[in-house]
């Protein structure tokens, strides 16, 4: 199908780097958030994002106007997903918050649309489960900053139609993204590998057997890793982390991905990552 048109709910750090990736291969975008103030602060971030690749010569100001032309921020949901023909959701990662969305999103977007879902570790038949668009319900994982990073980790679901996947495959070819499709297990292929990384890592810190830097540079240095497990962290977001690391210690019963009580206590503390300031590092 010719996906021209999308809405991506959810305008925070992932969903902004959606909303510009589908409108830089000529897409119109709306970007949704739940009010006008941070939908207006994800349109600002892809601004000041492109800005960046024209400092560095990566983008030309054409380009760069081009991009934010085609994007429109809003805080109607219901307008934002009417007439499209993909909807992306970029929505925290909560099980009952995911299925409130698509219910309505089933509900007031064209038959044709297919409606996906960037959850790293969700599983994509719970979320559409005993919803009537199931079968063009599919998982669209992304990885931070989506402009730059070249995955895409497509996921079927019990329900997905053979046509959405394909749909789906073609689009994340056509944004310039290495398309991998996983079915629908605990952690995925992606998140599953990191998150039990990540958490060994962690409890390298915990124990003190060497700094952050050192552990990361281990990584990076060593299995050529371009970011180490614990500035990776910080990135995505050590809450974010935390929930997809219990999750999968639940589903799995694999005490590997248990998380330290460090990273229970930075989440308790506030040190979030990137996004408050201080993680593992300090981003102040």
């Amino acid at each position: 199908m010719d996906i021209s048109k999308v809405a991506v709910l959810g305008a925070g750090t992932m969903g902004a780097g959606i909303a510009q990736v589908c409108a830089q291969v000529g897409c119109s975008v709306t970007l949704f958030d739940i009010d006008d103030a941070s939908a207006e602060r994800g349109l600002a971030g892809i601004d000041r994002f492109l800005a960046k690749g024209v400092a560095r010569g990566k983008v030309t100001e054409e380009v760069k106007a081009e991009t934010l032309a085609r994007i429109a921020a809003s805080s109607d949901q219901d307008a934002a997903v009417t007439g499209v023909d993909l909807v992306i959701e970029a929505a925290p990662e909560s099980l009952k918050l995911k299925r409130e969305i698509f219910t309505r999103v089933a509900a007031k977007a064209p038959a044709h649309a297919i409606l996906a879902t960037n959850t790293s570790s969700l599983p994509i038949s719970q979320i559409a489960e005993g919803n009537d668009a199931a079968g063009r319900i599919v998982g669209m994982h992304f990885f931070n900053p989506v402009p730059l990073m070249k995955l895409l980790e497509l996921v079927v679901g019990n329900e997905t139609a053979p046509a959405t996947t394909d749909a789906v495959r073609a689009f994340g070819m056509r944004l310039g993204k290495e398309v991998i499709t996983v079915r629908d297990a605990p952690g995925f292929a992606s998140s599953r590998l990191g998150i039990c990384i990540a958490m060994e890592a962690i409890r390298m810190v915990e124990e003190g057997v060497a700094s952050p830097e050192d552990i990361d540079r281990a990584m990076i240095f060593g299995y050529g890793h371009p970011m180490g497990p614990l500035k990776l962290t910080d990135l995505v977001g050590c809450d974010v982390r935390l929930a997809i690391a219990d999750h999968l210690a639940d589903s799995l019963d694999a005490p590997h991905f248990t998380p330290p009580a460090l990273l229970r206590q930075m989440v308790a503390d506030g040190r979030l990552g990137k996004k408050s300031g201080q993680g593992f590092y300090s981003w102040e």
